[in-house]
């Protein structure tokens, strides 16, 4: 993997540039290495847990951090609705969805299917939300999306996979406590993370207690901690770790350049050894589950189920109508789907544990594909077409009280 890799590298400029994105790439690699027998699936899938997760967390933050926080607060309704209304309504219609195609599951374990297929994540959409060409808007809002969803789909996924399992025993009021908990402490831990660490590393900065070789340690230990540190005392912590970013970025402004390297280092190395590892310990077994109503279920989810919630979510708001369009295709499933699935595979009893994360890895290989075609050429159509409509829905609020840099005698 690692010559692999390194080979990837010396071309990878000029991939970037067509439809053959990285998540495609190493996705098809493990898969091909899958059949040499040269790794133990068990060991690689203990392993692909580890990557993922961490690779989650560290890209929740930091993609977080690199979030213009002021322009968020002025223009923040469009990534509100998609979570509010959005998410809820994909869960509602991806279970309807479900049970046309899987009529025989029960419906709990249908809710949790649709629970696991509504997280969207930004790593396979990198080629759109890192696009110059669209606007930052739009940019924002869907990595906003994509941070914070698959934090709030948790509690359902983990009410949905206990009840599968039929092992809830408690009432509804202590579920409701459980989510509740997830929702509020989260945060609650990311913005005192994000913030006090942010302040400390300024005033490090400022009196050359700390240097440029040291941040980015610092700020992997602090996603780190974020993340740990909401789920010991009961919150979620991948929203901890989203929302402490997020706060960090606020403070520091720009002034932690690890923060917008890593993305684009280390960030992708970790990347694309997850998604090797989904496509060497995962997909083999994936494949040879992958039925026509699997097909049917997961193409619904891409093409109907999220385009019409995210269509529904938006109403009433300034988006156009392209711009609902842009927001409803681009949603890939990636990493959170794999690693949500392979969470709650324990929990469901084995007649269902394995049909449900073959659908989810099946779901993410046609999502990588679908979408990585996608992403150059639906990037630059979006752009144009704000472009020549001259949309100022999709443009930054102007700052009237800021002074002029030049001033021009008439």
């Amino acid at each position: 993997m690692a010559v692999f890799a390194a080979g990837f590298t010396m071309i990878a400029n000029r991939l970037s540039k067509t439809a053959l994105t990285a998540p495609m790439v190493f996705i098809a690699f493990g898969l091909m290495l899958s059949g040499a027998d040269l790794f133990p699936h068990a060991e690689a899938e203990h392993i692909l847990h580890i990557v993922a997760e961490v690779a989650l967390i560290l890209l929740l933050f930091l993609d977080a951090a690199q979030i213009d926080s002021m322009a968020l607060r002025q223009r923040h309704v469009w990534p509100v609705r998609m979570l509010v209304v959005g998410l809820p309504l994909s869960i509602a219609l991806g279970t309807l969805a479900a049970l046309l195609f899987l009529p025989s599951w029960p419906i709990f374990a249908l809710a949790l299917v649709a629970s696991i297929l509504a997280p969207t994540d930004a790593a396979l959409g990198q080629a759109v939300v890192t696009n110059p060409l669209v606007p930052a808007r739009s940019r924002r809002a869907l990595t906003v999306e994509s941070g914070l969803n698959d934090g709030l789909a948790l509690p359902a996924i983990l009410l949905f996979a206990s009840l599968t399992a039929e092992v809830m025993q408690a009432d509804g009021p202590n579920w409701l406590i459980f989510g509740a908990m997830q929702l509020v402490l989260g945060p609650l831990v990311g913005v005192v993370m994000g913030l006090i660490g942010g302040r400390l590393l300024l005033w490090a900065k400022g009196r050359a207690l700390t240097a440029e070789t040291y941040e980015g340690v610092g700020a992997i230990a602090l996603a780190g901690a974020s993340y740990l540190g909401a789920i010991t005392v009961g919150g979620n912590g991948f929203i901890a770790a989203f929302v402490a970013g997020l706060c960090f970025g606020h403070v520091v402004k720009g002034r932690c350049k690890f923060v917008y390297e890593f993305t684009e280092s280390e960030g992708l190395l970790l990347t694309w050894g997850a998604f090797f590892l989904l496509g060497l310990a995962l997909l083999p077994n994936a494949l040879a589950h992958l039925t026509w109503p699997v097909v049917g279920l997961i193409l619904t989810s891409l093409f109907v189920v999220r385009p019409l919630a995210i269509w529904i979510s938006l109403l009433g708001t300034d988006s156009s109508t392209m711009t609902r369009l842009f927001f409803g295709w681009f949603g890939p499933r990636g990493l959170a789907t794999a690693l949500f699935a392979l969470l709650i595979v324990p929990q469901v009893g084995h007649e269902l544990a394995e049909p449900i994360l073959a659908l989810a890895i099946n779901a993410v290989w046609i999502s990588a594909l679908l979408h990585g075609l996608t992403a150059q050429a639906g990037a630059a159509w979006y752009a144009a077409h704000v472009k020549a409509m001259g949309d100022c829905a999709e443009t930054e609020p102007i700052d009237r009280s800021a002074k002029p840099l030049i001033t021009i005698d008439p």
